[in-house]
Parts: C-alpha cells; sequence; structure tokens
C-alpha cells in the first residue's frame, strides 16, 4: 500500500525541516493562532467537563500515533487530547505517548506495552493500525482500545474495541464554499486565462490525495460540491500521493496540477507541500491559491493560503476520557461534526474573497439545522445519471453491497459507521493517478 503511484520531476519547494521526536510536541505550522479554531466559534478550547463522578487521577491512557508533532494531522490528535485531558482532570503524566508508530506489528507491540505500563484505554490515531489494535483489544479485555478513523470495532463483536471518526467532510464542503467565492471573484474580475478552462469551459481545480480510499473520497467529493454550491461551473482533477505525509509528493502534485491550469489546489494528506508550491506559484505570479487540511496554512502560505478543514479533536477525546473516568464503555461508533464543534475551517487568509465569512456562516447554520445535506443527490450525477441508491460495505469485505446509505434525498455518511464510506466518483472530478 505504500508504494508510491505519483512519478513526475522534483518540484522545488520550501519544505519544513523535520526534528527529532520528543515526548514535549512543538507548535505545528501556523500563523501564530491556534489551528484548531474554528471561524465561527474563535476558540477551541475545552472548558472543564462536567458530569466526571470517578477519579481522574488514577487513570492512565496510552496513545500511538502514527507521526509526530511535525505532522499536522498528528498534531491535531496531541493538541486534543491534551486539552481533553486537562478538561477531564486526567495529570498530563498520566498520558503515555508512542510517536511514529509505523502500520505493521510495531503497533500490537506499543499497544501491548502500553497495557503493561498500567494504562487501561489505548488509542491509536490512524487506520493503519487497526488490525494490530484488535489482536490487542483480543488479548486483553479488560482494556478499552480505540482505532481512530477504523470501521471494524462494530463487527468484531468485541466489548473493548471502538471506532472514532468527525464528520470532517461538512468542514471540507464549507472550505470548498470558500475556495469558490474566491473562484468567482476571479472570473469576475478577468484573472483567469484559457489553460484555466478545460475544454467545455469549466474553471479547473485541483486536489491533492493521499489514497484512493473511502475517506479521501468522501473529503474530495464535499471539497468539489461545496465549490459548485457557489461556483457552478468547475471541473476537479485529482492526483493521489500514495502516502499521507510526503513533502516532497505533495509538492509535485501540486505542482503538476497548477501546470494543467488548477487554480485552486484542495488536499487530504498531512504536510504542508502542497501549499507551499502553491505560495511559490502564486509569488510567480499565478492566480493560483490552496485550500490546506488539519492547520492553518498561513505560515508557509500567507498571501495563497484561503482556508483548511481542519478536526477538533479534544470533543471526541474528552467525551471518550469522561467515559473511562467514569467506568463507562466508549462507544463502538463516533463520529460528529458542527453541530458538536468537532469540525471547523482555520482562520480566513487576506486573499479570501468579499462576503466569504457570511456566505460561510450561513452554510454552517443550514448543516447545522439539518436543511443542508453534504451529498445531496440533487448536486451530483454518476456517468450522467442521479444516484438512487448505493449500498455500503459494512462486513470488511471490501465489498460495496450491506446497506443503504442514501434515503431521503441524500448520502448518509458515517452515520452507518463512524468513518466515511461515500466511494461513489461523481460526474466532475477525474482522478489522474489512482490503483
Amino acid at each position: 500500500m505504500k508504494k508510491k503511484i505519483v512519478s513526475m520531476a522534483v518540484a522545488a519547494i520550501t519544505a519544513l525541516s523535520l526534528t527529532a521526536c520528543t515526548n514535549e510536541p512543538a507548535p505545528a505550522p501556523a500563523n501564530g493562532e491556534d489551528d484548531a479554531q474554528a471561524t465561527e466559534s474563535g476558540d477551541a478550547d475545552v472548558a472543564p467537563t462536567e458530569g466526571v463522578t470517578g477519579d481522574a487521577s488514577e487513570v492512565k491512557i496510552g496513545v500511538i500515533l502514527v507521526g509526530d508533532e511535525n505532522e499536522g494531522y498528528t498534531y491535531a490528535h496531541i493538541d486534543g487530547v491534551k486539552k481533553a485531558a486537562e478538561a477531564v482532570g486526567i495529570p498530563a503524566d498520566n498520558i503515555l505517548w508512542k510517536y511514529s508508530i509505523p502500520e505493521d506489528e510495531s503497533c500490537y507491540d506499543a499497544a501491548i506495552d502500553l497495557v503493561d505500563q498500567g494504562c487501561t484505554a489505548v488509542f491509536s490515531n490512524s487506520y493503519g493500525h487497526q488490525s494490530f489494535m484488535q489482536q490487542a483489544a483480543e488479548e486483553e479485555p479488560d482494556v478499552q482500545f480505540v482505532s481512530m478513523t477504523g470501521d471494524t470495532a462494530a463487527m468484531s463483536g468485541l466489548d473493548n474495541f471502538s471506532n472514532a471518526f468527525t464528520n470532517i467532510y461538512e468542514a471540507r464542503y464549507i472550505s470548498g464554499i470558500v475556495a469558490g467565492m474566491k473562484i468567482a471573484e476571479l472570473v469576475d474580475a478577468g484573472e483567469l486565462s484559457d489553460e484555466n478552462y478545460d475544454a467545455d469551459g469549466n474553471v479547473m481545480i485541483g486536489y491533492v490525495g493521499a489514497y484512493p480510499y473511502a475517506e479521501v473520497v468522501s473529503g474530495y467529493t464535499a471539497f468539489y460540491l461545496g465549490v459548485k454550491s457557489v461556483y457552478e461551473k468547475v471541473s476537479m482533477e485529482v492526483i493521489y500521493t500514495n502516502s499521507w505525509f510526503d513533502i516532497a509528493a505533495e509538492g509535485e502534485a501540486a505542482n503538476s496540477l497548477m501546470a494543467d491550469g488548477c487554480v485552486v489546489i484542495g488536499q487530504h494528506a498531512d504536510s504542508t507541500g502542497a501549499p507551499t508550491a502553491v505560495q511559490a506559484a502564486h509569488d510567480a505570479g499565478k492566480p493560483v491559491y490552496s485550500v490546506g487540511y488539519n492547520v492553518d496554512m498561513l505560515g508557509v502560505a500567507p498571501t495563497a493560503a484561503l482556508t483548511s478543514a481542519t478536526n477538533n479533536w479534544s470533543v471526541y477525546y474528552t467525551e471518550a476520557f469522561k467515559d473511562i473516568v467514569n467506568g463507562e464503555k466508549i462507544p463502538t461508533d463516533w463520529a460528529k461534526g458542527y453541530n458538536e464543534d468537532a469540525v471547523a475551517i482555520t482562520t480566513l487568509g487576506e486573499s479570501c474573497a468579499a462576503g466569504t465569512q457570511e456566505k460561510v456562516d450561513e452554510a454552517i447554520a443550514a448543516i447545522k439545522d439539518g436543511s443542508l445535506h453534504v451529498f445531496d443527490t440533487d448536486t451530483f450525477t454518476v456517468d450522467g445519471a442521479k444516484v438512487d441508491s448505493a449500498l455500503v460495505d459494512m462486513d470488511g469485505d471490501f465489498e460495496n453491497d450491506d446497506a443503504e446509505a442514501v434515503s431521503d434525498g441524500y448520502f448518509h455518511e458515517s452515520e452507518l459507521r463512524a468513518a466515511p464510506s461515500f466511494y461513489l466518483r461523481i460526474d466532475g472530478i477525474t482522478e489522474l493517478t489512482a490503483e
């Protein structure tokens, strides 16, 4: 799965220096503000939690991370865990960290080591950790295990094994609105050239994805639909890097997309490679802009970054830690979004179009009151036809034949299970590299 599927000439990009893993995370790339800050809330800090009835000082929790503090996705988890522990009253010394754990047997070894050190709950933050976390859960029935972004907990039949995700697709849709507003402004100002349009007259946008998984497909589709909700005439190209974190490959992919004429580059990959490349092209005079993921990218793309879709993991960790302290079972599947402030977009960049904040606020309110569904089947087609049915995989055989996800006029993402299951390739989006 780690085999690289993007092969292009190495582009000149500015990369972040990677430092050695330490026990104290350094700030992630940003412009000096809290990366989990939502534009509509202003402050994502966690207040002291009510309803904690157990002795939090006696609880010990293990955290297994696929990366470290230098990688935006993992940094967001680190930040969420720390805020949740503070809110619930768990001492910082009682959180045991395992950094840069590969998606292999090392995860199982790390989980068992944390149990041996007295942890009564162990969390991991990568999908590839899941089978090893489940193995540990089978062997340690008195310890709760959570595989974040996973999808097998419900079918495992284990009382001590859980999955969790956020409804990040909601924030990706909102970040698409930000991009759509900018595209409309560029078109109205006459700043785009022929190379920025496809043969059908659509403005071209691009997306740097990690893998052709449902998680990524769900995210880029939500982003695209958000753009189209503002500016209808757009098409999108997707390049996969086949890695969650590869600064060079993400920069190369962004450069390739911009060479094709794409004017906004979104991402579901965890480094600053894409926005850094976009900023360099922007500085060279191209009308190109970036929409990031996980953290505020204004630090590396001050005039090219529009916003980022981000998770506020402290919402989930606070609920889970409270359950642990109170001696209760962590929910088998958990997925929440804007209604619980579990997702957001970061601070709007200076290059955003006038009126963007108002448009964003309007859409968030509609998501919260249920009048807007991201995957409304009236807003997209597949092979020219409206989607009336979409079965999804619920038994782990990777065959989409188990449960109906479309009803009431929309695809019910992350409702049948926590992990995203939207796999449809809708019209208007072209995958340039996929296995």
